[in-house]
């Protein structure tokens, strides 16, 4: 009789471990980030539950939520293309490759190439490109953290300094981001056809907080990027400033590096790997001198 009453209350016991165990609250974890973000992720997901008004989260496109090493996908797919259509615009390439590649001249000039296509050859262009030597590089943290936002009821957006036709496919559709979501350099589009008047603002450096307050038109609770150009946006977030991969070099003309103003300014700075792959073609480099991306190992 003991024994069977022994039996019961244990079987009992297992029974209601086992239910509290599925209703537990479980800690807050996204591979790849370590304890310390995932608890600041935490806190933030916990006070935002309620906000009354648009839950809006931006992050930067190029080595925040998709690999650079060895170059941006915009130039690379840009430059493969110029060297297989060598007759295509070449007065543009020439005043493109001594500039800087994240200067405003620069990256208009981006889109001035691609003007002439219409929206949906560069929208494929970009895909294709992606597909044959970027579909690896999507961080997957950041494809995490993306969905648990959707998740929590956040619009994400996309803001990047890379023509906005080129990236909107392969974006949209890899962080299950509207289509429109996804804001870069842009141009007026005229009968489906990419014309070569820069639609302003520009998004790179403070363009990029102006491109959230003309076209987002409300304030981010989280903002992500992860270079110099990024700041301003990055600033602007009313709760949550995350970087990824911020430099430990200060740059020209700059007092700190990014990682130093990051840590003094309260950003949550995140680590992901981010390296050459095997085979890249990198004509960015070897064909026409752009500067290469750092590699970044946690």
């Amino acid at each position: 009789m003991t024994r069977t009453i022994l039996y019961s209350f244990f079987t009992a016991l297992l029974i209601y471990a086992c239910a509290g165990g599925r209703n537990a609250v479980r800690p807050f974890t996204i591979e790849g980030f370590d304890d310390a973000a995932n608890r600041t992720l935490a806190d933030f997901f916990a006070r935002t539950a309620q906000h009354p008004g648009r839950k809006i989260a931006v992050f930067d496109g190029d080595g925040t939520t998709l690999g650079q090493v060895p170059h941006y996908l915009a130039d690379e797919c840009l430059y493969l293309h110029a060297q297989t259509h060598p007759e295509r615009k070449p007065e543009v390439i020439a005043r493109m490759t001594p500039l800087s590649n994240v200067s405003l001249p620069y990256v208009q000039d981006r889109v001035h190439y691609f003007s002439g296509m219409t929206l949906q050859e560069l929208r494929d262009l970009g895909d294709e490109c992606f597909r044959k030597y970027y579909a690896t590089k999507i961080y997957p943290p950041m494809r995490e953290l993306i969905r648990r936002l959707h998740d929590h009821g956040f619009e994400v957006w996309i803001v990047t300094a890379s023509p906005e036709a080129l990236y909107q496919k392969f974006l949209s559709r890899e962080l299950s981001v509207p289509i429109t979501r996804v804001l870069g350099v842009k141009s007026v589009i005229q009968g489906g056809v990419i014309t070569d008047r820069i639609v302003e603002p520009v998004p790179q450096d403070e363009g990029k907080l102006q491109a959230i307050e003309t076209f987002v038109q409300d304030r981010p609770l989280l903002v992500g990027g992860n270079s110099r150009g990024d700041k301003e946006m990055i600033e602007y977030s009313a709760d949550l400033r995350l970087i990824v991969n911020p430099d430990e070099f200060v740059a020209p003309g700059q007092e700190m590096s990014m990682a130093d103003y990051a840590k003094r300014h309260g950003f949550l700075i995140v680590r992901i790997r981010d390296v050459a792959e095997p085979g890249f073609p990198a004509v960015s480099s070897t064909v026409y001198h752009v500067r290469t991306n750092a590699p970044h190992e946690p």
